[in-house]
């Protein structure tokens, strides 16, 4: 199964190419923002003063490797504390309900989302990296928010 999900993710890069995009804001802010699904989003903040105010802004479009590299990311950058989830979640995938499953339930020993609804919430980092995310960060829940203007309230009043 996992090898048909491998091949399937190479012939979309192929047929559907989306650039692995994320943009470095200021090193110093405890905030990262998650588009989610929302590539125009994205790229809006990236192309704003709201980029001067957060460290990193990104997509998160698989409920399993986006949320591995997410998870690795955010555990290493000493910075983080904050990650807003905003713009619209991928559909089918679910990313955004698999990564807030991941915040309230945790993986079980087979490294699956407990609770989540996406088609195949595996993840390969460990229980430990998972607990040390959770203990780390807060998710500021905005999915479905694609209002710039809202999000930069939203990391006004974090700030």
């Amino acid at each position: 199964m996992n090898s048909i999900g491998n091949v399937i993710g190479e012939l979309c890069k192929v047929i559907l190419p989306i650039p692995e995009e994320s943009y470095l804001g200021n090193t110093d802010s405890s905030i990262a923002i998650c588009t989610l699904s929302s590539m125009d989003l994205l790229k809006k903040i990236s192309n704003s003063e709201l980029l001067n105010h957060i460290s990193i802004a990104g997509k998160l479009l698989s409920e399993n490797k986006g949320i591995d590299s997410l998870v690795r990311y955010v555990i290493t950058n000493n910075a983080i504390k904050t990650i807003i989830m905003c713009g619209k979640d991928v559909t089918g995938h679910k990313a955004g309900h698999s990564l807030l499953t991941l915040y309230k339930n945790g993986i079980d020993d087979d490294g699956r989302i407990i609770g989540s609804h996406s088609p195949d919430p595996v993840l390969t980092v460990t229980k430990n990296e998972v607990v040390k995310f959770c203990n780390k960060v807060k998710i500021l829940d905005m999915t479905g928010e694609t209002n710039i203007e809202k999000i930069n309230q939203a990391v006004d009043s974090i700030s």
